[in-house]
């Protein structure tokens, strides 16, 4: 099967090409990039007015799937990837059970391969059961399919059991990705420790709780030499750790999320447990240094962190409800809306955060556009003006704290080895 893409706008931060040229995939491989291309054997899609980059990657998903289907599943998940321009995503071992074993690895592994509208990755748990317990065995997980290992979601308490489980992965050849929350200083708060839990007579997760194991971790990386990718960053504290480990040397990448660098905790006031997540949405000074961390590249990823959940969860009290934010079919386009056409971020930075530095963490062949590379793509319009309607998404989770927002840029069609799998009516 041949799929032409022609007269698109290519943009590509790895190899640099740019400018209006044509694509050509054949059997699910890049072919031919020229400024003209003629084959009229194959399926031709006029790209005009769009940008074209390689498919979009995301290190952090929780797609549900197996034990809890209600919230998500794998075909749900993927259908919402699609529409959100992303061919590529990692998801989360923190199902039932646990995906802590080579057999589990390989049963999810299998079964997402049937999936046909993205390439789902699986991320096998740090420790079994995410207990915090005991160690998982990194080189067989990796030999079954795994790209990374993470408890996301239980953070590791035991400084000696992650040390372990970092020399165990850097062996194996894996990244782990922390979830950084000192447990003892969150359990059972649902907001900010600030201005926002005082008014609501709240105890808050305070900005330190992340800090804390930032830096535990930064100090485990360093000493071990082993990779540590931080989750989630969402406080002015830990893009200044981050940034400082960096110039030392230290092998730590970390991620943040669109809704950690347009979002603040006065969110909670007015949209309650539709804004609540973990870590929290922090402060307004938060949100700038977020900002800065993308702009001078402490921060590597633009991820989701894809959390959706059942309506009738979420419209339980604060305190009770669940964290998360359902975010595949809206991140291109928060992302575009808050950094892209403000000023703050130029669009190939954005494309790099949201393609090849996942691609390179995770340690998979996609995330760039070159000859022999994947036929995954991404065609969007960046200044096509929508509205977010929770009951468009295709997710079976409908929360977002993003609903009645207009942004601007639009996802227009998903290529996954040169297959349309995904095209805007």
């Amino acid at each position: 099967m041949k799929l032409l893409v022609q007269k698109g706008r290519i943009i590509d931060p790895v190899t640099g090409i740019g400018g209006q040229m044509d694509l050509l995939i054949e059997n699910g491989i890049l072919s031919l990039i020229a400024s003209e291309i003629r084959e009229p054997d194959a399926v031709h899609l006029d790209a005009s007015g769009l940008m074209v980059c390689a498919g979009l990657v995301d290190i952090h998903v929780h797609l549900r799937d197996p034990g809890f289907t209600y919230k998500e599943d794998l075909f749900s998940g993927g259908q919402a990837a699609a529409k959100g321009g992303f061919t590529s995503i990692a998801c989360m071992p923190n199902t039932k059970p646990t995906i802590d074993s080579p057999a589990r690895v390989t049963e999810l592994k299998n079964r997402a391969a049937e999936i046909q509208t993205v390439q789902i990755y699986p991320i096998a748990s740090v420790s079994r059961g995410q207990l915090g317990r005991e160690i998982t065995q990194a080189e067989e997980l990796r030999r079954a399919g795994a790209v990374a290992l993470s408890d996301d979601g239980m953070p590791v308490s035991s400084a000696n059991l992650m040390r372990d489980a970092l020399i165990c992965a850097k062996s194996a050849g894996l990244p782990i990705l922390s979830h950084c929350e000192d447990a003892s200083m969150v359990e059972g708060r649902a907001v900010n420790e600030g201005r926002i839990s005082r008014r609501l007579g709240l105890p808050g997760r305070p900005a330190i709780a992340e800090e804390i194991m930032v830096m535990r971790d930064i100090m485990l990386a360093a000493e071990t030499g082993s990779p540590v990718h931080i989750c989630h960053v969402s406080t002015r504290g830990s893009v200044e750790l981050i940034r400082n480990a960096k110039k030392q040397g230290i092998p730590v990448t970390c991620e943040t999320c669109p809704h950690y660098f347009t979002l603040t905790e006065e969110e909670i006031l007015t949209q309650g447990s539709m804004a609540k997540v973990n870590p929290p949405l922090r402060t307004l000074r938060d949100v700038q240094a977020i900002i800065e961390g993308l702009q001078d590249d402490t921060i590597d990823v633009i991820a989701t962190d894809h959390a959706p959940h059942a309506a009738k969860e979420k419209t339980l009290p604060l305190i009770e409800a669940p964290s998360g934010i359902s975010g595949l079919e809206t991140a291109l386009g928060v992302t575009l809306t808050a950094l892209y056409h403000t000023g703050k971020l130029g669009l190939s930075h954005i494309l790099q955060k949201m393609t090849a530095n996942p691609a390179l963490i995770l340690g998979i062949p996609k995330g760039r556009l070159a000859i022999g590379a994947p036929g995954d793509l991404t065609l969007f319009h960046p200044t096509e003006r929508w509205e977010v309607r929770a009951e468009d998404f295709v997710s079976k989770g409908k929360n977002t704290p993003f609903h009645g927002q207009t942004l601007t840029g639009k996802v227009k069609y998903t290529i996954l080895g040169g297959k349309i799998v995904y095209q805007d009516s």
